[in-house]
């Protein structure tokens, strides 16, 4: 197999696993399955934790939206997890789930 090939391959199987593309060929797809829906809830998890605000807020919403947005913008190498959680708070803004932030004035 070339390295083209390969990286093809490889290129198919994150699709898969991030987005629910589906399986390349000679990979389970239900074990495929399992393996998106465990790394999923782990950058549920971790977005919850760089940004407590975002669940505290949404209460049982949050998962689903969550999930929402993760399938619609896979997280990829190019951008770090606080800027992730981040792009998923102004998402929700947008959509109105949330409110928009108040601007603080500080006087001296």
């Amino acid at each position: 197999m070339s390295r083209e090939e390969l990286a093809a391959r490889q290129a198919a199987l994150l699709d898969s696993l991030l987005t629910g593309a589906e399986a390349p060929s000679g990979f389970d797809a239900s074990r495929l399955r399992i393996e998106a829906d465990v790394l999923l809830a782990k950058r549920r998890r971790l977005v919850a934790y760089l940004r407590p605000d975002l669940p505290e807020a949404l209460g049982p919403r949050y998962r689903p939206l969550f999930d929402t947005y993760a399938a619609e913008r896979p997280k990829t190498t190019s951008i770090r997890a606080r800027e992730y959680a981040d792009a998923f708070a102004e998402w929700l803004i947008a959509r109105g789930d949330l409110p928009k932030p108040r601007r603080r004035w500080f006087r001296r």
